[in-house]
């Protein structure tokens, strides 16, 4: 049988990544088994899990409309967890079952999941979810997480109404935060309240399981007004502290931990730092004070920690809290301009995004702030003193060098590197390229994208930064893609895929172009945020190893959930379960939306799997 070792091989690779893997709390998944139409076959796609056995083989039965149950797999499928069924009678608007099992395990303790298909001609290739934003608003930015246990994730959307950037007065409508199952089932609404502004720079929130229950957590800014799930207001309701330029620069500002299940808060403190003195952040507006980044962070190795941070141009700050036994408790801060010494070195080098991972290899992650990092302690790691930027990727960029590479453009005006690769241990630039252009780089990314070389391929838009790059900077072409936005792997090979918008396309390095895969706008859905043209998420959140598209409808009443139907030779564990990409899906709505990364080279795993098999 094919891929027998392939499981082992994986965890072996991502344990060896990550030292105290096996110590961290994970997610209990369930198989998330989907089917989707293409043409006249249907796919099934399911998780194989890290804790199935290397030999793990599955069964696939499909149940009619009569009760009769059809079995799919002539033998038990050692091989992707991937399945066309090529027998399902003509459309007849029925609704066939498909139960995922694991062979040696039937009727035992092993996760089975089902999946439900109405078979109709005309099914088109998403799940729908149909939400029901306010009036005015549409679906934004969206997460995961499994709200009430049951091993399937549910997604919380950020509704917007009317928002505005920092830089710019103006009256804002109140944020609003909505849980949906995959089912269309709304499970509750949180109204962030008038004293919430609107834009893609205040409200970062998160869903994690905080506290270790089973159940995911929402954790976001909070202020007088704010109204959770079931009702409650915090703080004074009647409070208005919007002035008459439409910002919001005084009143008391939380931090609050809803509950996943019913939207209820379950604790709220002060926001860490306050506002203070706005000018002190480096003008009168607000507009740096109020620049706001968050992310989780298993900080002592074993169970995650939420990190809230204000600020990146000028002072930044970090404050890391745990949420146990229904009470949240500050673990450190970290301050660029408290006065502890070297501190000052780390002001001004955040970004519009951040990071999170191990990167020193001790088992515990820090966040990558832009151009500096900070320590699971609290500490500064190391700081470039290149500035801020608006891309920034933390992965495995070169898999022939130990542990984690940055690879970030950098936004502030002339620099001898515009795009850098980094050592995410110790700061030492690796190589960069100099952009004598006044505004640096704004957009650069760096995922595989060409299998004749090793590692990422990088690129980024700027005067003197033009062309495509090896992972070790060998310029490898005179232009890279037209796109410089989100990665997915969609069509079954170890390298990735452009997102731009919600439109996948495929590098074709011998002839330097791209060749569209699927385009989710021939199926009414949009992009979001402006410019930086992304879906709501972007995730593996079903199905097997390939990521799917999560993007509203037109006119903003659905959530499409897009599952590639293209087969793939591959087998290989969720995604989820690497300890940089969860973090990287939960990070992802925050400010510039940034592709989550994996913590190894799939290239390279995936070549030691077929190694091990010949």
């Amino acid at each position: 049988m094919p891929c027998l070792r392939q499981t082992a091989l994986l965890f072996a690779l991502l344990a060896a990544t990550t030292p105290a893997l096996a110590e961290r709390q994970q997610e209990q998944l369930d198989r998330g088994v989907v089917a989707i139409r293409s043409g006249a076959e249907t796919i099934i796609s399911w998780r194989l899990l890290p804790d199935d056995p290397p030999g793990a083989a599955f069964v696939v039965d499909r149940r009619g409309p009569g009760g009769a149950t059809v079995r799919l797999t002539d033998e038990p499928l050692a091989g992707p967890t991937f399945l066309m069924d090529t027998s399902l009678p003509a459309a007849d608007d029925a609704k066939y079952a498909y139960t995922v099992s694991r062979a040696d395990e039937a009727g035992g303790d092993a996760p089975t999941g089902e999946f439900t298909l109405t078979n109709r001609a005309d099914a088109p290739p998403y799940l729908s979810i149909p939400v029901s934003p306010p009036f005015g608003y549409f679906p934004g930015d969206a997460s995961v997480g499994d709200l009430d246990g049951d091993g399937a994730y549910e997604i919380v959307v950020h509704m917007v109404g009317r928002g505005r950037d920092n830089s710019q007065d103006g009256f804002t409508t109140p944020p609003w935060l909505h849980a949906y199952k995959l089912t269309g089932e709304r499970l509750w609404a949180i109204n962030l309240g008038p004293n919430i502004r609107e834009g893609a720079h205040y409200t970062q929130f998160m869903v994690y399981d905080l506290n270790g229950d089973g159940c995911a957590e929402i954790a976001c800014k909070t202020a007088d007004g704010t109204v959770d799930g079931v009702g409650g207001v915090i703080g004074d309701p009647h409070a208005d502290h919007v002035n008459a330029a439409g910002r919001i620069l005084d009143g008391p500002e939380f931090l609050t931990v809803f509950d996943g299940k019913t939207g209820a808060a379950l604790a709220t403190v002060d926001y860490v730092p306050p506002r203070g003195d706005v000018r002190a952040w480096g003008d009168r507006n607000g507009n740096r004070a109020d620049r706001f980044l968050a992310c989780v962070a298993y900080l002592d190795g074993a169970r995650p920690s939420l990190v809230m941070c204000r600020g990146y141009y000028t002072r930044s700050v970090l404050a890391a809290w745990d949420y146990r036994d229904g009470k949240l408790t500050q673990r450190w801060v970290f301050d660029s301009d408290d006065g502890t010494p070297g501190n000052s070195d780390y002001r001004g080098q955040g970004n519009h995004n951040l990071s999170v991972g191990d990167v020193d290899g001790d088992g515990r992650d820090e966040i990558v702030y832009g151009s500096c990092v900070i320590n699971d302690d609290g500490t500064g790691l190391h700081s470039t003193g290149l500035g801020h930027g608006d891309a920034m990727h933390l992965a495995d960029h070169i898999p022939s060098r130990p542990g984690l590479e940055v690879f970030k453009a950098n936004g502030d005006g002339p620099s001898s590197a515009g795009i850098e690769m980094r050592d995410a241990n110790t700061g030492e630039q690796i190589w960069g390229i100099a952009c004598p252009g006044r505004n640096g780089v704004v957009r650069a990314c760096a995922i595989d994208i060409d299998p004749n070389h090793p590692g990422s391929e990088c690129w980024g838009s700027g005067v003197g930064v033009g062309g495509l790059f090896a992972a070790t900077g060998e310029r490898i072409a005179q232009r890279g893609p037209r796109v410089c936005n989100m990665g997915i792997w969609w069509d079954g090979d170890p390298q990735r895929e452009l997102l731009n918008g919600v439109t996948v396309s495929k590098w074709r390095p011998d002839e330097l172009r791209e060749e569209r895969l699927f385009d989710a706008r021939e199926w009414g859905a949009v992009s979001i945020n402006g410019s930086k043209s992304n879906p709501c998420l972007c995730a593996d959140i079903l199905g097997d190893w390939r990521e799917e598209i999560v993007a509203a409808s037109a006119d903003g009443r659905e959530l499409r959930i897009f599952v590639t139907t293209q087969p793939t030779p591959y087998r290989m564990t969720t995604l989820m379960h690497d300890p940089v990409y969860r973090l990287g899906v939960a990070w992802q709505n925050v400010s510039y939306n940034q592709p989550a990364h994996l913590g190894f080279d799939m290239a390279e795993a995936l070549k030691a799997q077929s190694s091990e098999r010949d």
